[in-house]
């Protein structure tokens, strides 16, 4: 299955990096405040589930663009899909993108991969194995001392209802770490988080495409994801998922400062 899944992305990623040479010839159109989409979006989400669905007939799937097909609750598989995470990069020019695939087998995350296609990394785990970034092992970042840390996070950009919360957040980790970074691609920053490049992460009103493949990268590479209340299960349906993410030690300095600001 982690084969198929990354046959799946990297037939997208082809297809990402054709329309990548001509980008202004794109097709955009807004979902929603600040949420856009392509044809490019859309033409990648086909192209992997073409690939899973031939593969596994009888899977179900929950994919960004097209919403859920063979619902969730009836099927024993069920691929959760992100085409092309960082659409807004992507049509700027900004090569901060990815495909995002993962696979729940009875509500648990048993496969992800994430590739991307600009620098032709591919990260990928699956449950009980480990995680890879193009085949090597990865770890997360073995730093304990939040003053040390580069932190990834993401700006709310659909709702701004909790922005206030938000920026108390920022304001207290900007003062507290060496630095936060937000490059606009969830999927992205999370396998950074995998592979020890950030040293840790954490953003608000996230979706189950966003976070699946990459909650069980970060766990296989042994850092801890849970929202930040302290509960395991991020995969919000609602599409306000929100997540905190890093080794042991980054996770708490993290989730304690949340809570506190």
């Amino acid at each position: 299955m982690l084969n198929t899944a990354v046959k799946a992305a990297r037939k997208a990623g082809a297809i990402i990096n054709r329309a990548s040479l001509d980008v202004d010839l794109v097709q955009v159109s807004a979902k929603g405040r600040s949420d856009f989409v392509t044809e490019v979006d859309r033409a990648a989400e086909e192209a992997i589930i073409d690939v899973l669905r031939t593969a596994y007939p009888q899977h179900g799937f929950l994919a960004e663009e097209s919403g859920a097909s063979n619902p969730e609750g009836n099927n024993e598989y069920t691929w959760i899909i992100d085409p092309l995470d960082g659409t807004t990069n992507f049509i700027h020019g900004f090569p901060q993108y990815a495909v995002s695939i993962g696979l729940k087998h009875k509500g648990v995350l048993a496969q992800g991969v994430i590739y991307d296609p600009t620098k032709n990394e591919l990260f990928t785990a699956t449950r009980g194995r480990g995680a890879y970034l193009n085949e090597r092992r990865i770890r997360v970042s073995k730093r304990i001392q939040l003053n040390e840390a580069l932190i990834g996070t993401g700006f709310p950009f659909r709702d701004f209802d909790g922005l206030d919360e938000y920026l108390s957040m920022f304001r207290e980790l900007t003062a507290r770490t060496a630095g936060i970074r937000r490059a606009g691609a969830a999927a992205l920053d999370i396998a950074y988080v995998a592979a020890g490049r950030l040293d840790g992460f954490w953003e608000l009103q996230l979706a189950p495409w966003d976070i699946a493949a990459g909650t069980l990268l970060i766990r296989e590479a042994g850092g801890i994801v849970t929202r930040p209340d302290g509960g395991a299960d991020v995969l919000s349906t609602d599409g306000n998922g929100s997540i905190v993410a890093g080794n042991a030690a980054m996770h708490r300095w993290l989730i304690d400062l949340l809570r506190k600001s």
